[in-house]
């Protein structure tokens, strides 16, 4: 089941599309392959939480020069929250790490990125993320270039990311650093 935004599929459909192109950080990319409800006790998080499914991917050479394989490692959970403007919430939290291999010479690295975060997505369809802590990052060349950083990354601090009604980057603000270039270290 796809997550919809904005209260339409096919506005969830283009913002998903765009968030999975521009920005793919284990929760976030979890939580837009679709929400599983889980028990209170599986969660242990209280009510409405839901445990997030994760599944692997492989990124195009186009970030890195060389095709890499993603797996998600651990439990994530997430937390819809509705206002009565249409405005949802989804928070995110847990234990995760990713898998980054590069598919031509096999090396791996495994760190964590376990957040939290916080997706807001406006009536209008645009989104607001917030990141803490560590998380991956993931940007095609062009925004790479824009925003200074590495294509595929793991960053450390406040991460913040604004997308218009079409999913388009509108603002990337990091306050803290890049903890893996994942790029470099899996050449």
């Amino acid at each position: 089941m796809l997550a919809t935004f904005g209260g339409t599929r096919k506005r969830g459909v283009v913002v998903m599309r765009r968030l999975v192109m521009i920005v793919a950080l284990g929760t976030i990319v979890s939580l837009l392959g679709g929400l599983l409800p889980a028990s209170q006790a599986l969660a242990g998080r209280g009510p409405k939480w839901q445990i997030v499914p994760a599944q692997p991917f492989t990124l195009p050479a186009e970030f890195c020069g060389f095709k890499i394989r993603v797996a998600f490692l651990g439990n994530q959970y997430s937390k819809v929250l509705k206002s009565s403007n249409g405005t949802e919430i989804t928070l995110a939290t847990g234990a995760t790490r990713i898998s980054y291999t590069n598919r031509s010479n096999g090396k791996t690295i495994i760190p964590n990125v376990s957040g939290p975060s916080k997706t807001i997505v406006y009536p209008d369809g645009s989104a607001f993320l917030a990141l803490k802590g560590h998380s991956g990052l993931f940007l095609p060349p062009d925004l790479a270039q824009r925003f200074r950083l590495p294509g595929v990354s793991v960053t450390a601090g406040a991460l913040t990311i604004g997308f218009d009604p079409d999913g388009h980057l509108t603002s990337l603000s990091l306050h803290g650093h890049v903890l893996v270039d994942v790029c470099a270290a899996l050449s």
